[in-house]
């Protein structure tokens, strides 16, 4: 009897004992993943020791070149599609321009702000998006004459603008604070003649791609459609032209992207890229790519092939659009 008792006051203890065996199960199970890890992690340590500073960055290098070249078989891409957009700042007037510049280097992040389409010389410099946020400014320029429109673009380290009241394109060098070469759009309509859907002198658009240095403007022998030239970029010489048969006044902005115009239908809630022109194949089609007009009211729309992104000014707000691309892969028997 003295023993049955003593057995019932241990039954309680037989589940404790049960829950140390498996407690004892999941410590070696521990202590076996932790020398496998030991063994991993020194297997590493030999790994990298087998090799110095400077061949790891060789390595580094290396495939940055390759990636590189993975790039460059990216044939110039077709748009496909507008997302965003992201909000960088709100400042300025409600029509103004901002850029960077698309030729520059990578670590070269320079942001050009430029308030207003009218009566203004002055150009204000920021060394990168953040200080430009933050309001840092770098330099001003003061340019010798005022500009007209909001279609400014930088490229190759100088300034592109055409001079108030007169259909002159100017190159301005930052570096120098000199104009590097000035001349006349011949026929191309300016001071509010043929403008886009805003108005604001937005009679001639320059800017840039993969391409090149491009003006889009309308003239009076094209009955006011658009007129697409190529620009030398040193001499301001019209390499070559296109005439469209789209409404320079229908259009709300335009840019380019790999040698083809995209044109918006208008500045205002809705927009969309509407049409397109292809300078390669001398052809045109009606598209339907919408982007979110945000705060209804778009004063500059221009791509930058470095950031692949649109840089917008949309009513005082200074924005970015991301672009998707639609790319041919470049095999060895292309020519």
């Amino acid at each position: 009897q003295e023993l049955k008792e003593k057995m019932d006051e241990l039954l309680p203890l037989i589940p404790v004992l049960e829950q140390y065996k498996t407690d004892a199960k999941l410590i070696t199970q521990f202590k076996e993943e932790i020398r496998n890890l030991s063994t991993v992690l020194t297997g590493i340590q030999e790994e990298l020791g087998a090799y110095d500073y400077e061949e790891l960055h060789q390595r580094v290098l290396s495939l940055e070149t390759r990636l590189r070249d993975c790039m460059k078989k990216l044939t110039c891409g077709k748009l496909m599609k507008i997302t965003g957009p992201i909000t960088v700042k709100i400042s300025g007037t409600r029509f103004g321009a901002w850029m960077t510049d698309p030729l520059a280097s990578e670590k070269n992040n320079r942001v050009w702000y430029m308030d207003s389409y009218t009566n203004n010389k002055i150009v204000r410099e920021y060394k990168s998006i953040a200080d430009f946020v933050s309001g840092a400014e770098s330099r001003t320029y003061n340019l010798p004459f005022k500009w007209a429109g909001t279609n400014h673009v930088v490229y190759n380290g100088s300034l592109y603008f055409n001079k108030y009241q007169s259909n002159i394109i100017i190159k301005y060098s930052f570096d120098t604070g000199r104009v590097l070469a000035q001349r006349s759009l011949e026929y191309a309509g300016f001071h509010n003649v043929y403008p886009y859907t805003w108005g604001g002198f937005s009679d001639i658009d320059l800017m840039a791609d993969e391409i090149g240095l491009w003006a889009v403007y309308a003239t009076n022998q094209n009955a006011g459609n658009i007129v697409i030239s190529q620009l030398n970029q040193d001499t301001l010489e019209v390499l070559k032209s296109w005439n469209t048969g789209y409404p320079k006044r229908s259009a709300g902005e335009s840019f380019m992207i790999c040698g083809t115009l995209y044109v918006t239908n208008s500045h205002l809630t809705g927009a969309k890229v509407y049409y397109s022109y292809s300078t390669k194949t001398s052809t045109y089609e009606y598209t339907d790519i919408p982007f979110h007009n945000q705060y209804f009211h778009i004063s500059m729309l221009d791509y930058n092939a470095r950031d692949r992104a649109l840089y917008a000014w949309n009513n005082g707000h200074q924005v970015l659009f991301n672009v998707t691309l639609f790319h041919v892969i470049k095999t060895e028997d292309d020519t």
